[in-house]
């Protein structure tokens, strides 16, 4: 899985996996249950940025931040 920005969409992330395809979804705690196909992004301003990043999102791979209250 790869993870990404787009200097066009703030709040959303972009990922391409070879089981998913390209996809969106909102850059907030569990945005991956809310993922949707990407369709009509301009490749030129997605950027590729590490995986970890998407901490907390559900992303498949990227790490769960440590929740002292649970």
């Amino acid at each position: 899985m790869k993870l990404y920005r787009s200097s066009n969409h703030a709040t959303r992330w972009f990922a391409f996996g070879l089981d998913t395809g390209w996809v969106m979804f909102p850059a907030e705690v569990n945005g991956w249950s809310k993922r949707e196909a990407a369709r009509g992004v301009d490749p030129i301003h997605l950027r590729e940025v590490p995986l970890r990043l998407g901490f907390n999102t559900g992303i498949p791979g990227a790490p769960l931040t440590f929740d002292e209250a649970a």
